[in-house]
């Protein structure tokens, strides 16, 4: 029998984005709508918005400028790289998903630690400002979104723009599947939310430091501590 997936929220949007893009109803280099706006335009909430966004990053179709917004790409992106197909699209399990991530991350926040700017530092203080503001209000949505910009952030600051689209691409598929099997429950845990907290902070004094190796350390030691909770959900779920 051939189970047929239906389409996910962010992915009927991001279509629709790319179809207002290909009609010229937005040009390349345009800057898009901020997020409150997108939302109330196609009435659902603002995390569907990022994670369309996020997906469109990926792929090519839009791009971010520090301080400005979110563009439209001024060169779009081939037919065949289309859509809101992403690099970790055919990820097997989430097992796999975690590897990679380490891998990736514990290099990107090496380089971070070599090439950031002030600018990226300020940027991760803010991230890590509401990461504190979303534990103080119990606010998990908020926390959850910050931690994922966090780790995009490193990725920015290490100045490598294929290693900022392939951590977009990934941080996108990495959330679907943690929504997908609810394992999100150690974000609600007020003590294993300060206790991520505090390993954010603990990363981003490695790389205003200029440590790469204390930075990959504590990034390893990071992702290590959410694998193993996400293993303890799993088991939970299973």
């Amino acid at each position: 029998m051939i189970r047929i997936q239906p389409a996910k929220g962010h992915e009927v949007v991001a279509e629709h984005m790319i179809e207002r893009i290909r009609s010229g109803e937005w040009a390349p280099g345009q800057k898009l709508p901020n997020l409150v706006e997108l939302a109330a335009s196609y009435g659902i909430g603002r995390t569907t918005i990022r994670e369309a966004i996020s997906a469109l990053k990926a792929t090519g179709w839009l791009q971010v400028r520090h301080g400005s917004g979110t563009y439209i790409s001024e060169v779009l992106p081939e037919p065949d790289r289309g859509g809101t197909v992403t690099l970790f699209k055919d990820a097997e399990s989430l097992r796999e998903i975690l590897e990679v991530r380490k891998v990736l991350e514990t290099g990107s926040a090496m380089l971070a630690a070599e090439k950031r700017t002030e600018a990226d530092l300020q940027h991760m203080r803010q991230i890590l400002k509401r990461m504190e503001d979303s534990l103080i209000g119990h606010d998990t949505e908020l926390g959850e979104q910050a931690d994922v910009e966090f780790h995009l952030a490193i990725a920015q600051a290490s100045q490598n723009k294929l290693m900022a689209q392939l951590m977009d691409s990934l941080a996108q598929q990495l959330n679907a599947t943690i929504r997908d099997t609810r394992l999100i429950w150690f974000y609600q845990e007020e003590q294993t939310a300060a206790a991520l907290l505090e390993e954010h902070r603990r990363i981003y004094q490695r790389i205003a430091e200029r440590d790469p190796i204390g930075a990959r350390d504590a990034i390893f030691e990071h992702l290590t501590k959410v694998e193993q909770k996400l293993k303890q959900a799993m088991d939970r779920e299973g």
